[in-house]
């Protein structure tokens, strides 16, 4: 028809063809792609994205692995699957204190980067809650911040009430002609001017966004991180941050359904749909309107009421209408209701 479609041009030249993630292979064989896995099936396979453990955890984490050579010796440099023998250590106290006392130098060596460049104190004591990764939409990066601006009205309006310290840490780089990306990236900036200069959240709570992010930055970021937010709508979840010891906060999608599988569910924090569930969703209908609470439409009015700083008209549009391509948003309410809303 005078149109060059290049998924289909490169499936019917292409030696294999696969999703980024078992997860993802199925649905291209299942509905994306299913009219050619008909005819092309020998070609479809699965390829789950990983990781090179020796960049990510050797060179990364020098205390860390350290403390696992001295643990296990060092055939899992070469065989990661080795890496298993630390099973036993999850119950030994002292091993654990010395996990823990790596993990605080490496919080304390971001610290000391992040008050130096950006000029924000921060406590390494804190929970360290990460979100590393290219700046996109469905990689929900605007749903942490609506988290964020929940978790502050919440201290604003309860000052008395105990609330363990927490640090959220942004990186991120956004395509040149991205613009709601970059808006969403001026949000975070002005989310962290906002909560750091106010005096009643400073030992509460603390957002930092980190320019220039860079495989080099984010060697000094993934070890000193305590929860790796996974939450996108239709991610591959970041396997580096686990391996340094980040639990995992995502979505039942992507790698995160391998991860899950191997390290069990009390070793991650899930939450949203699975994908048949998505697409029985997609199927009936969907109003995002019916799960606006009255927490979220306070968060979305800040949007747009100037206390920010600057207006933020189109990124709250969009954050009120994307539910209609982002079916997961449905769940992710959730993470700001604290698991009571209209999901369980």
């Amino acid at each position: 028809d005078g149109r060059v479609r290049m998924a289909h041009l490169a499936i019917a030249g292409s030696f294999s063809i696969n999703g980024v993630s078992a997860l993802h292979s199925e649905i291209l064989k299942e509905r994306v792609f299913n009219d050619f896995y008909k005819i092309y099936s020998s070609k479809f396979c699965n390829v789950t994205n990983g990781i090179a453990h020796r960049r990510w955890l050797c060179q990364a984490n020098p205390g860390l692995t350290a403390f696992i050579r001295e643990s296990i010796g060092d055939g899992f440099v070469l065989h990661a699957e080795e890496l298993a023998k630390l099973r036993p250590l999850a119950d030994d106290k002292a091993a654990l204190e010395r996990f823990a006392a790596i993990k605080r130098e490496n919080k304390a060596r971001l610290s000391d980067y992040v008050k130096k460049t950006a000029g924000v104190s921060i406590d390494p004591d804190s929970l360290f809650d990460v979100q590393v990764k290219r700046l996109h939409e469905y990689k929900r990066q605007l749903l942490n911040v609506l988290h964020i601006l929940t978790l502050y009205n919440d201290i604003k309006d309860h000052p008395e009430k105990p609330v363990y310290p927490q640090t959220f840490i942004f990186a991120a780089k956004a395509s040149a002609g991205y613009y709601l990306a970059k808006q969403i990236i001026s949000l975070i900036v002005a989310v962290s001017n906002l909560v750091n200069s106010d005096p009643q959240v400073q030992n509460k709570l603390k957002v930092v966004f980190i320019e220039d992010y860079k495989v080099s930055l984010a060697e000094i970021i993934i070890p000193a991180a305590d929860l790796s937010e996974q939450i996108s709508v239709a991610g591959n979840s970041n396997m580096k941050l686990m391996i340094n010891g980040a639990v995992t906060l995502g979505t039942l999608d992507g790698a995160n359904v391998e991860i899950r599988e191997r390290v069990g569910d009390e070793n991650m924090f899930l939450f949203g749909m699975t994908a048949d569930e998505v697409q029985a969703l997609w199927q009936r209908g969907y109003d995002p309107r019916q799960f606006l609470t009255p927490e979220l439409d306070r968060v979305l009015q800040m949007l747009t009421s100037g206390v920010l700083g600057q207006r933020f008209d189109d990124v709250a549009a969009d954050a009120a209408l994307r539910c209609r391509r982002q079916l997961h948003d449905r769940l992710g309410l959730c993470k700001l209701q604290g698991g009571k809303g209209p999901c369980g």
